[in-house]
């Protein structure tokens, strides 16, 4: 019996003692009294094969209804582990853990910028759209009363060269620097802008505003023909079939406008040209100048420009038509005409300017499909307010005329993501 406890006893592993004034895992504190008399009778009284212990004197066992001690890693020893990682892997890193924190927040910084990048691009469409919808509808209600678009044009390149004045006056935007190569290399730009804006004031002053809309989604099959024709871009199979719903949709709409007539048609067509005519010119001349200009300023430029090109030949074709006496004299009223035309001037240079500046930021082909909404916008807002009758058929072809131009726009995108 004593064989079997004694072998019982060595096989069991020892328990471990607490220590004087030790701590217990659950809260509790125990400390180890000196061995007494009482004690040690007690002691000798047990059997030779139990081993002598000595009682422990302990405080009741804490317990809480919060869970307290499940939340402390130290009871798990994973606080130590988590801060001995934590060391190592800054010893290794050699101080990663900064650049990390600099890395999140430079990660926030850019969201945030980009954030913000694309709210004033947003704010810049829709001042882009809104100053073109008051242009279009101030110049229709002059020129319904006041039929000489000629002085309109000088007018608004008039506001337009006094407004950019006060820019680089003011420097707001910086005064460029010119060279008289530059200059030269612009006279032809400034020709075929003023011309583009003369014709459209043209067609604006027979027609009706939508229909000048309407005839002016030819653009992109102009901006086909003149890239072959100078530049040597042949189109793809794509981008003609796209020109289809759009020649198409311009002929249906045209055969059953209300407003037609051949001299408003063939001034917006003009204008088309011309406009297109620029973009070109723009393209193949200032790619062999080295000294190139941002699109602000080569606008800034082209405004001041064109204001000296037609005045005189404004005053020379339809002479000066704009005097307070003769205004009393037509019968006018004097105070709306002048406010008026002045409040279209300023969104004329306003609306350019914000379409230069979206176009400064994206790229020809995200302008191309702004500028196909701002169509759309400007022609159902004229609608609205001038009450112009639409036809069915009149509806289905100018909507068909958009939806190639956006078609169009879709497939240059394409193509620019492919190269």
């Amino acid at each position: 019996m004593h064989l079997q406890s004694a072998a019982f006893s060595a096989a069991r592993p020892p328990l471990p003692m607490p220590r004087a004034g030790s701590n217990l895992p659950d809260g509790g504190h125990c400390s180890v009294p000196p061995v007494s008399s009482s004690s040690s009778s007690f002691s000798r009284d047990l059997p030779p094969f139990l081993p002598r212990i000595r009682p422990l004197s302990c405080r009741p066992t804490r317990f809480f209804l919060t869970p307290r001690l499940a939340n402390r890693k130290s009871s798990l020893g994973l606080t130590t582990v988590a801060k001995a990682s934590e060391d190592v892997a800054a010893a290794a890193a050699g101080g990663t853990e900064n650049h990390g924190e600099a890395a999140v927040s430079s990660y926030g910084s850019s969201s945030t910028s980009g954030m913000v990048k694309k709210l004033q691009l947003g704010f810049l469409f829709g001042l882009w759209y809104l100053f073109n919808i008051y242009f279009n509808i101030y110049d229709k209600q002059v020129l319904k009363v006041y039929p000489f678009p000629m002085t309109i044009t000088t007018f608004h390149f008039a506001i337009g060269t006094v407004l950019i004045w006060l820019m680089w006056v003011t420097n707001l935007y910086k005064r460029p620097k010119i060279s008289s190569k530059q200059l030269v290399a612009i006279v032809p730009l400034a020709i075929v802008h003023t011309l583009a804006n003369l014709f459209t004031n043209m067609s604006l002053g027979k027609v009706a505003v939508s229909f000048t809309h309407t005839i002016k989604a030819l653009e992109p099959f102009f901006t086909v023909v003149l890239s072959a024709m100078f530049l040597g871009e042949l189109p793809t199979l794509w981008v003609v079939i796209s020109l289809v719903p759009i020649v198409g949709g311009v002929a249906m709409a045209s055969l059953t406008e209300a407003s037609f007539n051949w001299a408003g048609f063939w001034s917006a067509m003009a204008s088309n040209l011309t406009n297109q005519s620029r973009n070109v010119l723009s393209k193949k001349i200032m790619d062999k100048d080295e000294e190139t200009m941002d699109n602000i300023t080569l606008f800034s430029i082209i405004t001041v420009m064109s204001f000296f090109l037609l005045a005189p030949v404004s005053l020379s074709v339809e002479g000066i038509k704009f005097t307070p006496s003769y205004m009393r004299f037509a019968g006018l009223n004097l105070k709306e005409v002048y406010v008026r035309s002045f409040l279209a001037g300023v969104c004329f240079h306003a609306y350019q300017q914000a379409s230069y500046m979206i176009l400064a930021e994206v790229s020809p082909v995200t302008h191309s499909v702004g500028n196909c909404v701002k169509r759309v916008v400007v022609i159902i807002s004229s609608v609205l307010f001038f009450r112009t009758p639409v036809s069915p058929l009149n509806s289905i072809g100018t909507g068909v005329a958009l939806i190639g131009v956006f078609l169009y726009s879709r497939v240059k995108r394409t193509k620019s993501k492919s190269a």
